[in-house]
């Protein structure tokens, strides 16, 4: 794909935003030459055929064999009967993930005499499944091809860059050789960021203060650079390294020679390259750079170096790995490391009972392994195509060891091969954690992208087995869309429009029959607590959230809390990737903690006085939203309500107060029934919204207006608007016209054919549209930032405006103009992703002119559509990393482990970083000295029909030991000692208090209790489950 060729942006478009559109089209010039279709190959293949490179070659000479249903996710029975070779039975299925690239396979030898000369075609090779020997050869031949670089211009140079990567058992590595000089173009992939200014002082160095004491969010060695600054003009275009000095401040270097800053100023974040320099493997295999995920044990990393050095030694004395249980292999492998250790020039700690673990299972697989660096090694790859991100330097290693060790002292027959699908994974785990997974209820939330790489972890760990009598359940109301398939791999073309949940349990079936697949569409929360109620989740073994908001997850989280159930949620944001494990009495629940508010931006800002792009493009996705779509709704809901409008006619003569009728009168009065009367619509809010507006806000405030101060009320951030006129040869203008024109047609129901949408049929059109003269108004504009938007249900009508609605719905009827059809509009729904239907264009085009008034520098679509449709940019290798370690966590769960064992994530691939940490552990809250609670606890009455109030609270003193004060069932107050009439209530029986639904067994009380002194607050308790009697 050429620079100039366009990117299937309903394929690309989350993606788009992870690596903008000049990695994309790098990255769609680019070659891969990836060897071995093992567990960790076929992942590597699958994430980076679905980013979009141009050409992957697949090599393999290995035939499909039962152990490969078990680990490879593309291989079938029928290819492991007919004796197919690996890279035969995945091709296809890997070229279908992606039409745009060509997928070829080899089958050629691949050894210590190989030419390898064929590999100067490809840009990056990968290996899986090879010998060190064979990895050190080929590395030192990419090492050699390839002179230092700059990847904006990838044809001056042979890029040949190299990736290796291995899982053996419970350990995996990563290396990458990017050569000896190789340039990043963006090393993180942040958005730049731009604040504004308070101050700079005028020495050395100069002090830079942030507005309004508002964190900048900066790290010491970042660039900026400065614009719109006044007095210290000098600073105006030119770009600083800064340090930082606290939150809100940093220094710039020296301003003592400038001119004195008077006000305003912007600075942005300028992207800086930066060169990164590798060593070969056989010089890093002695002397390595390793990143370090997991600071509870940071010797790991060098300790599985040295062991997996060491595997490699006995492989090619003994042409196979140790077999599990083999005391005497297990002794040969720890030589062999002790040989290692001492070609170190870091020595590493020896680990006995590490190599002896990793000697047991070094035979087996963990799929979910496989899929953590599988993501983590694909973006590895992507970088080197591209030049965006920090490459890895140079050793990666992951393992299992929490997953593994409890296991070591098991008898030998639990990791016997047993000549199934399962022998891989029972090597690692034995047959007892084996079958608890295939017992295990799961109910997953979400089919999307998470979900279906979790959906692929399942079928090859055997989760839900139903000759186990496991389940797994799925839900997920969403259909699938085409931008789906660039993540979400279960999905095919043939899918589009077709249920997600549905779709994809197929799917996974496919890669293991065994299971039993429930598929739902619903979505989960209160309104569809019925389907999944206490008894649903008294049935599960764990819960698992593939979502992409944090309301459900709270819902979500509170249901397991209140069911004692696992719950492991994870989630992804570009190359960032987060998991959270929840184990009930162990952990503290998601909703132990709160994720800071995302900042709002202030009414008066939006309406008045936007800063930055952001502001107007949020402006016209409100107006989008106020016009065509609550708008619309109102007026239906208006006349569903009423009677008729004869009757809402005699209502508002009597005065009568009536909600939303002044607003739907004049929707009613403006109605278009031609698209000639949308055009003249279109063309009064423009005239509105881009000249109308701006000279008020002059009027209101003229340029030279100073606050009470005696500072100018136009500066930074406030930036004064300038009058649009109307110019319909601005392709602009004439942009916002129709795309307006033809929303409007849409929520009125009026035809108009592609004709009327032509320059010469809008500008006949407009010449007969009158608009009005501007007269400037004595009306208050508001500054206030504080200030929240106004209903417009609730906004106050004067007496006139009444008078003038009255007048207008009597005109309306008098002239026959109502008709039923006239009381029903069609509201819109905003969908970003579909080009046709006009939504982006409306946005796009009102936003821009409302920079353009503001002058402030636009947005292209791509911007604007992330921005109005709230994208959250997503890629396949942290979505398969993400789904690959919280698979990890679940064979913990499912083995009952400790507290200890557990493991909580955050990644960024990008950087790369990635930060293993154990998870929240439990709380208590005191009570009394003797009395505490968690969130995990609940306390139980059990009642009985007569049991009163007063009952409940004495069996409440009784049973725990002390004495309640208030009792509340959801926000209904049952009882509060000190409220007029509750101590009435307390010879009420229960039933009556809480009335409950008819098959409703028992209820959840909010309680507390007395405080040990006086004066005190209530103390908090656990929730109070009160069973009521006999109920089936």
């Amino acid at each position: 794909m050429a620079d100039s060729m366009e990117i299937d942006d309903s394929l690309y478009s989350r993606q788009r935003y992870v690596l903008g559109d000049s990695a994309m089209h790098q990255m769609a010039q680019s070659s891969v030459f990836l060897s071995g279709m093992g567990t960790l190959g076929v992942e590597i293949a699958k994430n980076i055929v679905l980013a979009g490179v141009k050409v992957v070659t697949l090599h393999d000479s290995r035939l499909c064999d039962v152990w490969d249903l078990g680990t490879n996710f593309f291989i079938r029975e029928e290819d492991v009967q007919k004796q197919k070779k690996r890279v035969e039975a995945v091709h296809s299925r890997v070229a279908e993930l992606n039409p745009y690239v060509q997928v070829n396979s080899s089958t050629v030898a691949l050894d210590d005499i190989t030419d390898l000369s064929f590999l100067l075609q490809y840009q990056c090779v990968v290996l899986t499944e090879t010998s060190l020997n064979l990895q050190k050869r080929i590395d030192h031949f990419c090492h050699s091809q390839r002179p230092p670089i700059k990847l904006h211009h990838p044809k001056l140079y042979p890029l040949k860059i190299f990736v290796a990567c291995d899982v053996l058992g419970m350990c995996s590595r990563v290396f990458c050789d990017f050569g000896e000089s190789f340039e990043v173009w963006d090393p993180t992939g942040e958005e730049p960021k731009e604040l504004f200014i308070q101050n700079i002082t005028q020495e050395n160095p100069g002090v830079v203060m942030c507005l309004d004491n508002r964190m900048h969010g900066l790290q010491t060695g970042q660039s900026v650079c400065f614009r719109e600054v006044n007095g210290m003009t000098e600073l105006n275009g030119t770009t600083h390294q800064i340090k930082v000095l606290s939150p809100y401040s940093f220094a710039i270097g020296d301003t003592s020679s400038f001119q004195s800053y008077l006000h305003g100023g912007i600075l942005r974040t300028v992207r800086v390259p930066r060169t990164f320099h590798f060593a070969t493997m056989e010089q890093q295999l002695h002397d390595p750079k390793l990143l370090i995920p997991d600071f509870s044990k940071p010797e790991v990393p060098l300790q599985i170096h040295t062991t997996m050095m060491a595997l490699d030694l006995f492989q090619e004395h003994h042409s196979r790995l140790p077999i599990a249980g083999c005391v005497q292999d297990s002794e040969d492998l720890l030589k062999l490391v002790e040989e290692v250790n001492e070609t170190l020039k870091s020595k590493a700690c020896m680990n006995a009972a590490l190599v002896r673990c990793v000697s047991r299972c070094a035979r087996g697989c963990l799929a979910p392994l496989a899929a953590a660096v599988g993501g983590i090694a694909s973006q590895e790859v992507l970088k080197a195509l591209t030049g965006k991100f920090m490459p890895l330097q140079q050793w990666f290693y992951l393992d299992a060891l929490e997953v593994v060790q409890p296991l070591q002292t098991l008898p030998l027959e639990e990791f016997a091969s047993r000549g199934d699908r399962y022998d891989a994974l029972r090597v690692c785990i034995g047959e007892s954690l084996l079958s608890e997974l295939h017992k295990l209820r799961v109910f997953m939330v979400g089919c999307g992208a998470i979900g279906c790489e979790m959906l692929k972890n399942f079928a090859l760990l055997g989760v839900g087995l139903a000759r186990c009598s496991g389940e797994i359940c799925i839900t997920d109301p969403d259909l699938i869309e085409k931008s789906n398939l660039n993540r979400q791999f279960l999905f095919r073309p043939q899918h589009i429009q077709k249920p997600k949940s549905i779709t994809a349990a197929a799917a996974t079936l496919d890669i293991n029959p065994e299971l039993r697949l429930e598929a739902h569409l619903n979505k989960v929360c209160p309104a569809t607590e019925d389907a999944y109620n206490d008894t649903f989740y008294s049935q599960l073994s764990v819960v698992v959230t593939a979502l992409d908001n944090v309301e459900a997850r709270r819902y979500l989280d509170s249901r397991c809390v209140s069911n004692q159930k696992a719950l492991l949620d994870s989630g992804t944001m570009g190359t960032k990737g987060h998991t959270e494990i929840i184990v009930p009495n162990l952990t503290e629940s998601y909703n132990s903690h709160r994720d800071p508010p995302e900042e709002e931006i202030p009414f008066c800002t939006l309406k008045s006085f936007p800063a930055v792009i952001e502001h107007t493009i949020q402006w016209a996705r409100d107006k989008f939203e106020s016009a065509f779509s609550h708008k619309p709704s109102m007026y239906n809901t208006f006349w569903q309500s009423h009677l008729s409008t004869e009757d809402v006619l005699h209502r508002m003569k009597a005065g009568e107060s009536m909600d939303g009728a002044f607003q739907v009168i004049k929707l009613l009065s403006r109605r278009p029934a031609r698209w000639e009367h949308c055009l003249a619509l279109a063309r009064l809010k423009f005239d509105k919204y881009f000249k109308r507006k701006a000279l008020q806000l002059l009027h209101s405030f003229p340029l030279d207006t100073r606050l009470k101060d005696g500072t100018l009320f136009w500066q930074s951030p406030k930036r004064p608007p300038n009058p649009i006129e109307f110019d319909i040869k601005d392709p602009l203008h004439f942009g916002f016209l129709v795309s307006t024109a033809r929303l409007f047609a849409g929520i009125y129901n009026v035809p108009y054919t592609e004709k009327s949408l032509s320059f010469e049929s809008v500008s006949g059109v407009l010449t007969d549209v009158t608009i009005p003269e501007y007269k400037p108004a004595e009306k208050r504009i508001e500054t206030d930032e504080t200030v929240k938007k106004p209903d417009q249900m609730k906004l106050t009508v004067s007496s006139a405006e009444e008078r003038e609605a009255i007048s207008q719905l009597e005109e309306a009827i008098t002239t026959g103009f109502v008709t039923q059809e006239c009381l029903r509009m069609s509201p819109l729904v905003f969908e970003k992703d579909n080009d046709s239907n006009g939504h982006m264009d409306f946005v796009e085009a009102a936003a821009t002119l409302r920079a353009r008034m503001y002058a402030i520098a636009p947005a292209d679509r791509l911007q604007a559509k992330r921005i109005a449709g709230k994208i959250i940019p997503a890629i396949a290798t942290a979505t398969a990393a993400v789904a690959g370690l919280v698979a990890l966590e679940l064979i913990k769960v499912a083995g009952a482990y400790g507290f200890e064992s557990f493991k909580n994530c955050f990644f960024n691939l990008a950087l790369p970083v990635v930060v293993l940490t154990e998870t929240a552990q439990v709380k208590r809250t005191r009570i009394r000295d003797d009395i505490s609670f968690s969130i995990w606890e609940r306390w139980s009455i059990v009642g009985h029909e007569d049991f009163t109030l007063s009952d409940f609270l004495s069996a409440v003193r009784e049973k725990y030991g002390i004495e309640p004060t208030m009792v509340v069932h959801g926000v209904k107050m049952l009882y509060v000692p000190v409220m007029p009439g509750h101590s009435k209530r307390l010879k009420l029986t229960m039933q009556k208090l809480v009335k409950p639904s008819a098959n409703r067994k028992y209820v959840d009380l909010t309680v507390s209790f007395a405080p040990e002194a006086d004066g005190d607050e209530d103390l908090p308790g656990p929730p109070i489950r009160y069973h009521f009697c006999n109920r089936a």
